[in-house]
C-alpha cells in the first residue's frame, strides 16, 4: 500500500478520518444492537399486528400509563398554589406540599434546525411558537414532581394534606466582599399535623438563584420521644423531554453522588430490573437529569453530616423515583428541630452547580471523553470570559490547539511539500520499474530518505486532532452555556447545525484548496476518490453542530496558511540548493577556461 500510494499523503489523512467516523458509527450500531438508544435518536414507529392494524407507539403507551398513574393517586394534584419570581413560575399542591410544576421563565425552547433558515424554507416548515422550558409537571403525558416527607412513624408525608399558610416576601444579603448584595426572597409555607407531630414546610425562592432552600420544622407535641427521618424524592416518568432533537441521543434519568461511589447514573431500565438501596453515606445528592437541565436534592451549606440512605424505586407503570432518607435523630417531647436542604431546578450551569454541592457539575455528561472534554470546556470558558462570544472562543481554541501541535504539523507539512516536488521523479520510477512492486518500493524509500520525506508525517496532525474534535462534539452537545449562543450574522446557535448551510459549504471549499496544495495521487482511482471526499465530508458536516463545523473550518484555514508557508520555504530551500549546485559546476568550468587562455 505504501509503495503504490506514497504520493498522496493527504489522502492517507482523509482515510484516518473516515476510519474514525466508521468506528463512531459502528459503536452507535452496537449500542442499538444491545438495546440502547441510538446517539442520533429515532422516531417512534407504530407497530402492526398480524392482521395489519396499527397499535400504539411506545411513547403513546407511556403517556397512557402515566395518565393512569396520576389517576390512581400515585401522584395527587387537586389544590394548586402558584408562586412566581424572576426565574420561576412554580405550582405547589397542598396534597403533600409538593412542587408539581416548574416553568423556567428565562429558558426558552429551541426550534429544530430543520424548521428555520434555508432548510426550513426548502422543506416548507414554519418555526413553532417557542415556549418556556417546563421541568416539573403533571399532565396526561408527563409526571415529574419533587416530594418530601417524614418516615419512622405516623408522620406527615407527601400524601398528607397540608395547609397553605401564605407567601412571605423579604430580602437577604448574599455573597462576600465586593460580591455582597441584597436580593429579594419569597418564602412559601405549608403546615400539617398527624397525631402529635406537626410539620412546617417552607420553600425559600431567592432572586437570581435556581437553588430553592427547603426547610422542615418538626414539632413533637406528644409526651414520648420520636425518631423521624426526612426523605427527599424526585419522581418522574421515563419519557424523553419534549422537543428533544432526533439528531442525537442524550441521557434522561436519575443519578446519585456519594463520597465513596462518586457520580453514578442509574437508568430507568436498571431500576426496573433491580430497585434497591444505592448507598448509605454521610454526604451526597440525588438528581434527575435531562438534556441541558437538571433537578437535584442536596444538603444545605453547613448542614450537619448525618446518615443518608440513597434509593431508587419503581412506583407504577413507567413511573420511577430516586430519593435520599436523612436521619434526624431523636426529638424530645414538647420540643422541635429543623432540617434544611437545597432543591436545584434549572439549567446545567457548571459554575452554579459546583456551588450547590460537591460533584453536582458532573451531571453535565461528556460521555466517554470526559477526561479530555472537561479541560477543553475549561479552556473554552476562559476564552469566552476574555472575548465574550462563544464563536470567537472556538476560533481561539482552534488556534491554541494548532499552536500546540505546530512542531508536529510543520514536520508533516514539510514532508508533504517535498512529496509534491518529487512527484515527477516518482512517476519516472513507476515507469522505470513497471510491475516490479518490490523494486519500486525500495527505490521510493531511497528517494524519501534522500529528500528527507516522512511518508506518514502528514497523518499525525490529523490523527491528533480527532480526539479534540470528538471531545468538542460532546462539549457542544452537553454544555447548556453554548445552547442558543450566537457567533456572527446567520449563525445564531453554535450547538445546532447551520440551517443556512453556509459553514459546511465554506468548509468544502477549504478542503478543495487543501487538496490542491498537496501532492496528487498517482493512481487514477485514488484521484477520483480525492475529488469526491470534499463533497462527502461537506454533506456529513451539514448535520453537525455549527460550533463543530466552525472548529474544523478554522483548522482548515490555518492548515492552508501553514501549508502555503511551508511550501514557499521548501521552494526557497530547493532553489538555494540548486543555485549552490550550479555554482559548484560553474567554478571548475571557469578554472578550465582560465587555464586554456594562459
Amino acid at each position: 500500500i505504501i509503495g503504490s500510494s506514497m504520493g498522496s499523503d493527504f489522502q492517507r489523512t482523509i482515510l484516518w478520518v473516515v476510519l474514525a467516523a466508521a468506528c463512531f458509527m459502528l459503536y452507535d450500531n452496537w449500542q442499538v444492537y444491545n438495546g440502547k438508544p441510538s446517539m442520533f435518536g429515532s422516531e417512534p414507529v407504530a407497530e402492526q399486528t398480524a392482521d395489519g392494524k396499527s397499535v400504539a407507539s411506545p411513547d403513546a403507551i407511556a403517556n397512557q400509563t402515566v395518565a393512569d398513574a396520576v389517576a390512581s393517586g400515585v401522584i395527587q394534584t387537586s389544590r394548586p398554589i402558584e408562586v412566581t419570581n424572576d426565574l420561576f413560575k412554580l405550582r405547589f399542591d397542598e396534597n403533600g406540599a409538593v412542587i408539581t410544576r416548574a416553568e423556567l421563565l428565562k429558558e426558552r425552547q429551541e426550534a429544530d434546525w430543520t424548521e428555520v433558515g434555508l432548510i426550513g424554507k426548502v422543506l416548507g416548515n414554519k418555526a413553532p411558537e417557542l415556549k418556556n422550558i417546563v421541568l416539573f409537571d403533571v399532565s396526561p403525558s408527563r409526571a415529574y414532581v419533587a416530594q418530601t416527607g417524614l418516615i419512622g412513624g405516623n408522620f406527615p408525608n407527601h400524601k398528607t394534606l397540608f395547609k397553605y399558610s401564605g407567601t412571605q416576601e423579604g430580602s437577604k444579603v448574599i455573597g462576600e466582599g465586593k460580591n455582597k448584595k441584597t436580593v429579594a426572597t419569597k418564602t412559601v409555607v405549608f403546615t400539617a399535623r398527624t397525631g402529635d407531630v406537626a410539620v412546617e414546610k417552607s420553600f425559600e425562592l431567592i432572586e437570581g438563584h435556581y437553588g430553592i432552600n427547603v426547610s422542615h420544622k418538626i414539632i413533637n407535641n406528644g409526651d414520648t420521644q420520636i425518631t423521624p427521618s426526612v426523605y427527599y424524592q424526585l419522581t418522574r416518568d421515563d419519557g424523553k423531554p419534549d422537543g428533544e432533537s432526533s439528531m442525537y441521543y442524550t441521557y434522561t434519568g436519575p443519578a446519585v453522588y456519594t463520597n465513596e461511589t462518586k457520580f453514578k447514573k442509574i437508568a430507568f431500565d436498571d431500576i426496573e430490573d433491580k430497585p434497591d438501596t444505592v448507598a448509605r453515606e454521610n454526604d451526597g445528592w440525588i438528581a434527575m437529569i435531562q438534556h441541558y437541565f437538571v433537578s437535584a436534592w442536596a444538603d444545605a451549606p453547613g448542614a450537619k453530616k448525618t446518615e443518608h440512605e440513597f434509593y431508587t424505586r419503581k412506583l407504577d407503570k413507567n413511573l420511577y423515583a430516586v430519593g435520599s432518607i436523612v436521619r434526624i435523630g431523636s426529638i424530645a417531647p414538647k420540643s422541635w428541630t429543623t432540617t434544611d436542604a437545597v432543591l436545584y431546578v434549572g439549567p446545567q450551569d457548571q459554575t452554579r452547580l459546583a456551588q450547590i454541592a460537591t460533584g453536582l457539575d458532573l451531571v453535565v455528561d461528556y460521555g466517554w471523553l470526559t477526561m479530555l472534554a472537561k479541560p477543553i470546556y475549561s479552556v473554552l470558558k476562559a476564552l469566552y470570559d476574555a472575548v465574550g462570544n462563544w464563536g470567537w472562543a472556538i476560533v481561539l481554541l482552534t488556534c491554541l490547539v494548532k499552536l500546540i501541535l505546530y512542531p508536529i504539523s510543520a514536520a508533516g507539512y514539510k514532508s508533504m511539500a517535498r512529496m509534491k516536488e518529487v512527484t515527477p521523479r516518482m512517476k519516472a520510477l513507476q515507469q522505470q520499474y513497471g510491475k516490479d512492486k518490490q523494486r519500486l518500493q525500495q527505490a521510493m524509500m531511497e528517494l524519501y530518505k534522500k529528500e528527507k520525506i516522512n511518508p506518514v508525517g502528514g497523518c499525525l496532525p490529523i490523527v491528533l486532532q480527532i480526539p479534540v474534535f470528538l471531545a468538542l462534539y460532546w462539549v457542544l452537545l452537553a454544555s447548556v452555556e453554548l445552547r442558543g449562543s450566537e457567533w456572527i450574522l446567520w449563525v445564531n446557535d453554535l450547538a445546532m447545525p447551520d440551517s443556512w448551510l453556509v459553514l459546511p459549504a465554506i468548509m468544502m471549499v477549504t478542503m478543495i484548496l487543501q487538496m490542491l496544495l498537496n501532492p496528487a495521487p498517482m493512481d487514477p482511482m485514488q484521484k477520483k476518490i480525492m475529488y469526491i471526499m470534499p463533497i462527502v465530508f461537506g454533506v456529513m458536516f451539514f448535520f453537525f453542530a455549527s460550533g463543530l463545523v466552525l472548529y474544523w473550518l478554522t483548522n482548515n484555514v490555518l492548515s492552508i496558511a501553514q501549508q502555503w508557508y511551508v511550501n514557499r520555504q521548501i521552494a526557497t530551500e530547493r532553489a538555494r540548493r540548486l543555485a549552490a549546485a550550479n555554482e559548484k559546476e560553474i567554478i571548475p568550468e571557469r578554472a578550465k577556461e582560465s587555464k586554456a587562455k594562459k
